[in-house]
């Protein structure tokens, strides 16, 4: 009982559902681990109860993280203090890319007076309400046993189905819970001390300072037409409280009684910025869109062409990729996108080396000839000799042209942009840099470097800082290359017309071995690993080798890190697609050692998490969207919906589960999601509908059942599908036309309300291959297949991009523009 009761205070599950009617107890060992990873101790009885009394008997006037939303009450941490208490706000200084920080903005200090509520808040872009005059205090009278307290505006019952797991202790937000808890419960956003029964709660502002707006005024979007232009609906807030502007900022309380607590205070906007129409675009793995300049692999240059290409003659409204995050050095080097060794800072290996502006300048032309010849025979060897795509030899021969490149002095111009970049991105990337540095010398794995050289911080790192200055340097300069190629590709899809443009994808998480986990090593849980517990489709669980963040440790430090990491991604967004969004809300951590079943579900503080995913999004003017495919725990889908963050439907897994089972109608849909047929985990579109995909599951021995049973089973979902397109009149062409059959599938889908549908770019030119087949490692040579058509036979963009295939299913979601008569023709 004592350790159930630890493990809760901490967010650590003791037992986990994976289906309504059965619930699974965690293996003791596997809590003490968790626990352990956390930096608390129950490796005995004693130790349990120590913990626990210490953890009982902290009285916290605030928790880590206090969250508020733009036009919904206050958290009860802050309209739940005592009368008399002094709040102030501490604002985040300005920030200026490239800039050195102005004079910090003054605090906002307010006090507590008398209760009332205040008038109901304007939505963003209202006019603000008069403020008084400076010294004089906004006291409103409470009837005599009237509530103070904020309550939820009436009918707002987005995400009310059931109440969300977050670690006690966690962020206090402005929005009720979904569910009540029992009465005399313990809650995470309760404060410490409440006032009396009747006793006034409401604040009057001290003077604020002057220039102080006390309206929430959002900040300015690159991207104004996608402003969010749904509000949330008006709150009652208390006279006192002074609307900090977005941001993460720090909040100071003093109360009468003289205790004093600070805390982190997000203030988000109450939704991400929105697409402004419907929209279609496609779905690529980069590495696998191979163009005849590229080096072996799809790159940057070859992502602008695509985005300019479709935005122009398709009038797609984006383009998806697959993570582009830095991989772990070495050779060979893990294939995954989703395994890498930093998700702050791009890989290299992404470059156009020749659209580089120092290449032209690179004075030994004859090695940069042969490095591009070698690069060429790459490329044939890939697309027509039957050969995976090699991302080492590739980077091998991108390194040595990049050491040339780099070698030409920057102009003036580039050598002020280049210095307004390092400033930008300061501490984070000189330890990246470094990394990749000593990585070069002493391996990827920084677990066996020298001793002195696995703290970032010894002086020991520090010398070999300066000993490596040129090396640390070049990676710098490297990461801005990318970052600037990653910027010209997302101008190319905006000048294309595309209303959103390229969209990033981000990771679950990292390579243990990794620069992020040298980088920030109190921020992940040592000897933990991420995965997901069994479940119908895979009794076993799975465990991804991917270490987690600690939600203390964010907490604790005003998210620096995963803010960090959010900006380095929406820089030069359209979109963000967050891999696993549940993550958000919780992960399953595997102790190391033990298998993926004797893990345990670990609760990251949700609010916070969507608070700062929010505010980031915003500021960049970037949509977001959800995976949030398999299980999902009951009102994670509400709550980011509430957000504005999109979700992903799958067609093939879109059924009434709910009722008969069957595929759900097009209306049926959600309309906040990106609708596609396929994924770069499942099998394309073509291989569903013939079956190749079971065929070649059983020829890998992954099969659990006969392949006659597989076969059978998977037939008959597929005619179903079949069947109610045939119904709704989208399979004019009638049964045994495959290509007809991938048409109407995409019909279906722009026949449903979806914000965003996706075509998995190799659908277009029937591909049968999956990029990825779960379940595998070196059965299948997954990340390593370049798009190819029907037989096979890979194809390069230039033979995509003029594909009667393509075009013939283009035609299915082009849009339509009516025809204009020229000047003069025109009838009156």
């Amino acid at each position: 009982m004592g350790l159930s009761r630890l493990a809760a205070l901490h967010g650590v599950a003791t037992s986990y559902s994976p289906s309504p009617d059965v619930t699974v107890s965690v293996p003791d060992d596997t809590v003490i681990a968790v626990l352990a990873a956390l930096g608390v101790d129950a490796g005995t009885p004693a130790d349990v109860r120590k913990c626990l009394v210490a953890a009982e008997s902290r009285s916290r006037l605030l928790p880590p993280t206090v969250v508020v939303w733009a036009g919904e009450p206050l958290p009860p941490a802050l309209s739940g203090l005592p009368p008399g208490s002094t709040v102030t706000v501490e604002p985040e200084p300005p920030e200026t890319p490239g800039r050195p920080s102005g004079r910090p903005p003054a605090p906002l200090s307010m006090r507590a007076r008398a209760a009332a509520p205040a008038p109901p808040v304007p939505p963003p872009g209202a006019p603000a309400p008069p403020v008084p005059p400076p010294g004089v205090a906004a006291v409103p009278v409470v009837p005599p046993g009237a509530s103070a307290a904020p309550v939820q505006p009436p009918g707002d019952a987005v995400g009310a189905s059931a109440p969300l797991a977050m670690p006690p202790g966690g962020a206090a937000t402005a929005s009720a819970p979904a569910v009540p808890p029992p009465a005399g419960a313990a809650t995470a956003s309760t404060p410490s001390v409440t006032p009396p029964a009747g006793a006034a709660t409401a604040f009057a502002p001290v003077s604020p300072p002057p220039g102080t707006s006390t309206a929430f005024a959002p900040a300015s979007a690159p991207h104004p037409q996608r402003a969010d232009g749904e509000p949330g609906a008006p709150a009652t807030l208390p006279a006192w409280w002074i609307p900090p502007a977005p941001g993460v900022h720090r909040v100071h309380v003093r109360t009468p009684d003289h205790r004093r607590a600070t805390a982190t205070l997000v203030v988000a906007p109450a939704r991400v910025p929105q697409p402004p129409d419907r929209s279609h675009g496609f779905l690529v793995q980069l590495y696998s869109l191979l163009s005849a300049r590229s080096w072996g692999m799809g790159d940057l240059g070859d992502l602008a062409d695509l985005a300019a290409w479709s935005g122009r003659t398709l009038g797609s409204g984006f383009v998806q990729v697959n993570p582009l995050h830095a991989a772990v050095q070495g050779s060979p080097t893990d294939p995954s996108p989703y395994r890498p060794s930093s998700r702050r800072f791009p890989d290299p290996v992404h470059l156009h080396v020749e659209s580089i502006p120092e290449y032209g300048h690179v004075r030994d032309r004859a090695a940069l000839d042969d490095l591009r010849q070698d690069a060429a025979a790459l490329s044939e060897a890939v697309l027509n000799k039957g050969v995976l795509i090699d991302r080492d030899a590739v980077w091998e021969l991108k390194r040595q042209a990049l050491e040339l490149v780099v070698g030409v002095p920057l102009t003036p111009g580039r050598r002020a942009a280049y210095c307004d970049f390092l400033a930008e991105q300061g501490q984070a990337l000189e330890d990246h840099a470094l990394w990749c540095a000593l990585a070069e010398v002493h391996g990827p794995d920084w677990h066996a470097w020298p001793e002195a050289l696995r703290d970032p911080r010894s002086p020991g790192t520090a010398r070999a800082r300066t000993e490596l200055l040129d090396r640390v340097d070049f990676h710098c300069r490297l990461a801005w290359l990318t970052a600037s190629q990653l910027a010209a590709a997302q101008r190319a899809a905006e000048d294309a017309g595309m209303s959103v443009g390229i969209v990033h994808d981000l990771a679950v998480g990292v390579h243990p071995a990794g620069a992020d986990t040298w980088a920030q090593q109190e921020a992940f849980a040592h000897g933990m690993s991420v995965g997901a517990p069994p479940d119908a489709f895979n009794a076993r669980g799975q465990d991804w080798g991917l270490p987690p963040w600690r939600p203390d440790v964010l907490a604790a430090t005003g998210y620096a890190a995963y803010r960090g990491l959010l900006r380095g991604l929406l820089a030069h967004a359209g979109a963000l697609r967050i891999d696993h969004v549940m993550g958000l809300f919780r992960l399953w951590w595997v102790p190391e050692g033990r298998p993926p079943t004797d893990g345990t579900y670990v609760a990251q503080d949700a609010e916070a998490m969507l608070a700062v995913l929010v505010l980031e999004a915003h500021r960049a003017g970037t949509v977001v969207v959800g995976e949030d495919l398999g299980t999902v725990e009951p009102g994670v889908r509400e709550a980011l919906a509430r957000r504005g963050v999109l979700g992903t439907s799958v067609l093939w897994f879109e059924r009434d589960w709910d009722g008969d089972g069957r595929p759900l109608a097009p209306e049926k849909w959600r309309r906040d999601c990106l609708a596609t047929a396929t994924t770069h985990d499942l099998p394309s579109t073509a291989a569903r509908l013939t079956g190749d995909h079971v065929t070649l599951r059983h020829r890998l021995g992954l099969l659990t059942r006969s392949l006659e049973e597989e076969l059978t089973e998977d037939a008959a979902g597929t005619a179903e599908w079949l069947a109610l397109l045939a119904r709704l009149r989208m399979l004019p062409e009638g049964d045994g036309d495959e290509e007809a059959a991938v048409r109407a599938v995409h019909r279906f889908l722009l026949r449903t309300p979806a914000r965003m549908t996706g075509v998995w770019l190799p659908d277009t030119v029937c591909d049968r291959r999956p990029q990825n087949l779960p379940g595998t490692w070196d059965q299948y040579p997954n990340w390593r297949l370049p798009i190819a058509d029907a037989e096979g036979h890979p194809v390069t963009l230039e033979e995509i991009t003029a594909s009667p295939r393509l075009h013939a299913l283009m035609d299915v979601l082009r849009p339509r523009k009516p025809h204009t008569a020229p000047p003069g023709e025109r009838r009156p």
